[in-house]
């Protein structure tokens, strides 16, 4: 528990340093160091994606309302809750050019042009996955209006990016609340520093719901399961996420930095720590091992299939930062730092990146790679390019070797699957 939370701390020692980071650095990631291109070939991309910008998930009137300041207004946003924004529409579509950049040098475009089959789409029924992805795809392919995959009704949740416990046997809750405890500790005491961030920005003090409400540490926070439902929380932090999430969305839409505070002069550190709260949400939620293998299982088949599908050179899954986090959780992903943004763990249209390479004696390998869009880029509207490329963050599996080009055995990392695939089989 110390060794995390001293990790999660940090984050904003390491934004100052963050701050300078050198966009050239990423073309580690697009084309690598010298005599890299000679010695393996790209074959295939595995991306799990997050939506891009939503509305917050709590509309008007909500617990924002009670717990806000009645002198502060929200960001008055015109599509409905939850629903994937215009800008986050724009934003999506660089994302989307920018791939398509980066692979029209790599010749996978072609691939697409011959066999539509090599390309697949996919995303969770909700409105904000199935546009993020129908944006994406567009962007990659302009004019071809490829495919995006949907399951069931639209606006539902499709089980796969679902994270819901789909096996509760006796004991499971027990194990799962050790397994949180011992990795988190007293959920409101580690968080209340930046609990007090939200309770001043929103003006808690002046807001409807004190003094019966004075500060979220004053509800204890609690983790509960039920089968075939997510994984839910009580108390003061699930409050508090609901203030975080909509704050931060309003940092990104909201084009005056100081309004989108509500005229407080937030810093850097201001914005990071607003975020953390709800990145503490999630990561409580969905990261515990036992939880990560339960939610993340049916989401864990779909890209082990597809890294091992005959023919494929590039899948797209479209969902939300749950499944970002059971996944990596799942894999056992060694903790790892963003930097330039606020948010440290799942930044809005993030993806993992799951690269196959093969080499000249035929040995197949992989790399993983965490790529998004800067704060910056995304409350600017930048354009990504090979100029002005989105960040990228080398993914480290823990354990498992790697040769000196920094890959890791594409078997090794199928393994890495199957050992948690396997892992809610044995629940």
């Amino acid at each position: 528990m110390k060794k995390y939370l001293l990790f999660f701390t940090t984050f904003l020692l390491l934004w100052s340093c963050s701050k300078d980071y050198d966009p050239v650095l990423q073309t580690e990631w697009m084309e690598r160091e010298s005599g890299f291109q000679q010695k393996y070939e790209l074959e295939e991309l595995v991306v799990l994606s997050r939506h891009n910008i939503r509305t917050p998930m709590v509309g008007k009137g909500s617990v924002l309302t009670r717990l806000t300041d009645p002198a502060y207004q929200w960001h008055q946003w015109t599509e409905p809750a939850s629903h994937l924004t215009d800008k986050g529409e724009r934003l999506e579509a660089r994302m989307g050019t920018f791939f398509r950049e980066w692979l029209s040098k790599k010749s996978f475009l072609d691939d697409y042009t011959a066999n539509k089959s090599t390309f697949r789409f996919y995303a969770n029924a909700k409105q904000r996955c199935q546009l993020t992805a129908r944006t994406f795809a567009d962007a990659l392919f302009p004019g071809e209006k490829p495919e995006v995959e949907m399951k069931v009704t639209f606006d539902t949740m499709d089980p796969v990016f679902n994270p819901q416990i789909t096996k509760l046997p006796e004991g499971f809750a027990d194990k799962a609340q050790k397994e949180i405890a011992a990795r988190f500790g007293d959920i409101n005491k580690h968080i209340a520093a930046q609990y007090a961030v939200l309770e001043n920005v929103i003006g808690l003090k002046n807001a409807p719901a004190y003094p019966d409400t004075t500060s979220f540490s004053q509800f204890p926070s609690s983790v509960g399961f039920k089968l075939n439902a997510e994984p839910y929380m009580t108390g003061g932090l699930k409050m508090a996420c609901s203030v975080s999430d909509a704050l931060v969305l309003q940092y990104y839409e909201e084009p005056d930095a100081k309004k989108a505070a509500f005229g407080h002069d937030f810093t850097d550190t201001d914005w990071v720590n607003a975020s953390l709260v709800k990145e503490w949400y999630g990561e409580i939620l969905f990261t515990a091992p036992s939880v990560a293998v339960n939610v993340a299982h049916p989401l864990l088949q779909t890209m082990l299939s597809e890294l091992q599908q005959k023919g494929r050179v590039f899948s797209f899954l479209c969902g939300h930062d749950s499944n970002i986090a059971s996944v990596l959780a799942s894999l056992e992903v060694e903790e790892y730092d963003l930097p330039r943004t606020i948010e440290k763990k799942t930044p809005i249209g993030a993806k993992v990146v799951v690269e196959k390479f093969k080499a000249a004696d035929g040995t197949e390998y992989a790399d993983l790679w965490m790529v998004y869009a800067s704060t910056s880029q995304l409350r600017n509207e930048s354009a990504l390019s090979y100029g002005e490329p989105p960040v990228a963050v080398r993914l480290r599996l823990s354990g498992l070797p790697e040769n000196a080009d920094h890959l890791y055995r594409l078997s090794d990392v199928e393994q890495r699957f199957s050992k948690a695939i396997a892992a809610y089989d044995a629940l």
